[in-house]
């Protein structure tokens, strides 16, 4: 059974609440792993790396291992304080029909 297949099986087809929720989730913890690797490239500590971007080094931990919530605000003053570039994108799902 293909990945896709199994995760239809398990979290529902894309577009259910499930489905999207495990995407989303998936996506972060990618994003807290690319942060943590390109620090670590830097060799940036967490605690030096929060001071760059005005946070506290827990904040960075909490970051890197997905236990935090992160805001667009936050991930953009991070990829600067790293001297990094990232690339946004927004996909439609579906026609949107007016009433």
């Amino acid at each position: 059974m293909r990945l896709e297949e199994l995760k239809n099986k398990h979290l529902g087809e894309i577009g259910t609440f499930a489905r999207d929720s495990y995407e989303q989730e998936l996506r972060i913890e990618l994003l807290a792993e690319e942060i943590k690797k390109l620090r670590k490239e830097r060799n940036l500590t967490q605690e030096e790396l929060g001071k760059i971007i005005g946070v506290q080094r827990g904040q960075i931990s909490k970051l890197e291992n997905g236990l935090s919530n992160v805001t667009i605000g936050t991930v953009l003053k991070l990829v600067h304080g790293l001297k990094a570039e990232i690339n946004f994108s927004i996909n439609k799902k579906e026609e949107i029909k007016a009433s």
